[in-house]
């Protein structure tokens, strides 16, 4: 089997604002069965996703990621939000231009990963668009928040909301593998900003989520980390508990950190999000 390809190209925006895309395609030798849309997290960037899009593609999906506003290769100040709702507006657009590129027929899965879990799964709350199905990677849906943090939160977002501050997350647990941290210490396109505005939007939108998820309409895998120390694991058994279970498989992985595709043995993590890929398309 021949291996897949993947470009660099740019897409603007509604707002006129230019986001770095990348796209992955299944080799020449295989039928595509449909795109995968992959929503990055917080201070990382689209590249990041090379491996879960190899994977991908080698099963027939076709892959386009993009960075985030302020994210990345992608305009905008770094972990700015210029308004509340921008980065699930950036995702209408970045879904209504797959859609046209797409043949008839194919369908669209979003792959959301963190802070992109989150933006994935406020896109399907709000029905923004239609999509096909939903995969959630350890999503920000319960921050967690300190009592310091709670009180930035409260004070930042009304006096200066896009004043960035480090974000206070450790790179060591992201990952059990020692060379996946490092390269997320060393790579030029990470950065640990992030503003009030942003922090705000983050807070807010997970209890919206879970709120919804009664009403949830979308076929959806959500595979969470137990031993998460970046984000709070209990709002993805919140949101398991309160969804339709004729359309949610949850799956946890106990001894997981938070990037769960980049573990020491992400081979059980793969095998789940396969399985349930081929029973549905």
């Amino acid at each position: 089997m021949t291996v897949s390809s993947s470009t660099l190209s740019t897409f603007t925006a509604s707002d006129g604002d230019n986001l770095a895309v990348q796209d992955w395609s299944v080799p020449e030798d295989l039928p595509v069965r449909g795109v995968v849309l992959v929503v990055h997290g917080l201070g990382e960037h689209a590249g990041r996703y090379e491996l879960v899009a190899r994977r991908l593609t080698s099963w027939g999906f076709a892959v386009r990621g993009y960075d985030q506003y302020g994210h990345g290769e992608s305009g905008g100040k770094r972990g700015a939000l210029p308004a509340r709702g921008r980065l699930i507006e950036d995702l209408t657009d970045v879904v209504d231009s797959v859609r046209h590129r797409m043949p008839d027929g194919l369908p669209l899965i979003l792959l959301g990963h963190s802070m992109g879990g989150l933006v994935a799964s406020c896109f399907v709350a709000l029905r923004r668009r239609p999509i096909d199905a939903l995969v959630l990677s350890s999503p920000v849906l319960n921050p967690g928040l300190n009592r310091l943090q709670k009180l930035l939160l409260a004070i930042l977002p009304r006096i200066a909301p896009n004043l960035t501050v480090g974000n206070g997350l450790d790179p060591n647990l992201i990952s059990h593998d020692p060379a996946v941290v490092q390269a997320y210490k060393d790579d030029p396109r990470v950065h640990d900003r992030i503003s009030g505005a942003l922090a705000r939007f983050i807070a807010d939108g997970g209890p919206m989520v879970v709120q919804r998820a009664p009403k949830w309409t979308v076929p959806t895998l959500l595979m969470y980390a137990g031993s998460d120390g970046l984000v709070n694991p209990q709002g993805s058994r919140d949101f398991a508990a309160a969804a339709p279970s004729e359309l949610l498989t949850a799956r946890c992985f106990d001894d997981l950190f938070h990037e769960i595709f980049n573990e020491a043995d992400p081979e059980p993590v793969f095998d789940c999000l396969r399985a349930w890929l081929d029973a549905r398309f």
